[in-house]
């Protein structure tokens, strides 16, 4: 049986037009961008992967707007996409809460904590997103991409 971190994991940040993905191995981001709904429909049908894990809408008992059902039809159909392959495709869904948990200990932390949290274990700022001249691992990482790879880093369980 192969590891956890040995595979090609495929983490959605999924959102109403576009989501943030990203396909890890471990802690190495092999390709990354924030893609149009209907190309990311395309990438779980005829990219190369292992696994998929997609950040699930979770209830807190507030109201919310069409935008969270939107989003909750594309989650569907993302993980509709990955049980339709010849050979289906293992899919996660991660709520935010289990992230924040994961990634910093509390259910309190906000977005701003769980980048923090991802640049950290990545090296820092000056190690993990670098500059131009010098790019680190996470280079280039921006909007719902950071999402995708908190939802990537917790379902891998990779912390530290």
């Amino acid at each position: 049986m192969t590891s956890p971190l040995s595979r090609l994991l495929f983490a959605i940040d999924p959102g109403t037009v576009h989501s943030g993905v990203i396909f890890l191995r471990g802690k190495e981001l092999i390709k990354f961008g924030k893609v149009d709904n209907g190309a990311v429909l395309e990438l779980i049908k005829n990219d190369t992967f292992d696994d998929i894990s997609i950040e699930m809408i979770a209830s807190y008992g507030m109201a919310v707007g069409q935008e969270v059902f939107e989003t909750c039809v594309w989650i569907g159909r993302f993980m509709q996409a990955a049980h339709a392959r010849p050979v289906p495709v293992p899919t996660r869904r991660i709520t935010r809460r289990e992230i924040k948990l994961h990634l910093c200990g509390t259910s309190q932390a906000n977005d701003s904590n769980v980048r923090k949290r991802l640049v950290d274990i990545f090296g820092g700022v000056d190690v993990a997103v670098g500059n131009k001249k010098d790019p680190g691992p996470l280079y280039g990482v921006h909007l719902d991409v950071w999402s995708a790879l908190a939802v990537g880093m917790t379902s891998l369980g990779i912390d530290s």
